[in-house]
């Protein structure tokens, strides 16, 4: 998987969440409980470009084009595919850059990237945002489950219909920690 060494450094960083040490790629690898390899893009063009500075070599690309009535008009994600227990720590992980901002903008602000349910009301279990610009940029959203969900009932959602522009992402990882 190519985005080791950004869960890698997540997981450290994570650390009050719980004990790293002795952690290797094989326990990481357990912790994933959506697929990196297959986001879900909705309302934008996407694309999958080469880039040297992203992990493992590979950006997808969404391009939006035209702010939206609403920023979720735009988003990429996906379905949590594993259950998720009360109490279980949670980690959103993901890297973006801007590669080309509305009239020129140098930066964006990524309003919404949340872990919240697939289905109505779409309540959000946590949230964070972040600004954006042309260098690649690491995000972690944690926080712990406040019920039990089964597999699917749950998703990634980061919004991206705040403006007519082209946002890239590495792997979008999700990690239960356990309690």
């Amino acid at each position: 998987m190519a985005c080791w060494k950004l869960i890698a450094a997540a997981v450290v960083a994570a650390a009050p969440l719980g004990p790293v040490s002795g952690q290797g790629a094989e326990d990481i690898a357990k912790q994933i409980v959506n697929d990196p390899s297959a986001p879900a893009v909705n309302g934008a063009k996407a694309s999958l470009v080469d880039d040297a500075k992203a992990q493992g070599g590979k950006a997808l690309r969404i391009q939006v084009a035209r702010r939206g009535a609403n920023p979720w008009d735009s988003s990429v994600g996906g379905a949590i595919k594993k259950p998720i227990s009360k109490g279980d720590r949670l980690v959103l992980l993901f890297s973006a850059r801007l590669e080309k901002g509305e009239n020129g903008a140098a930066t964006a602000i990524l309003p919404y990237n949340a872990i919240q349910l697939a289905a109505a009301p779409y309540s959000t279990l946590m949230t964070g945002s972040g600004q954006i610009g042309p260098e690649w940029k690491d995000f972690q959203v944690a926080g712990v489950a406040d019920g039990n969900y089964p597999a699917g009932a749950l998703k990634v959602t980061i919004q991206l219909a705040t403006a007519k522009q082209t946002v890239d992402f590495g792997p979008i990882v999700v990690l239960d920690r356990g309690k």
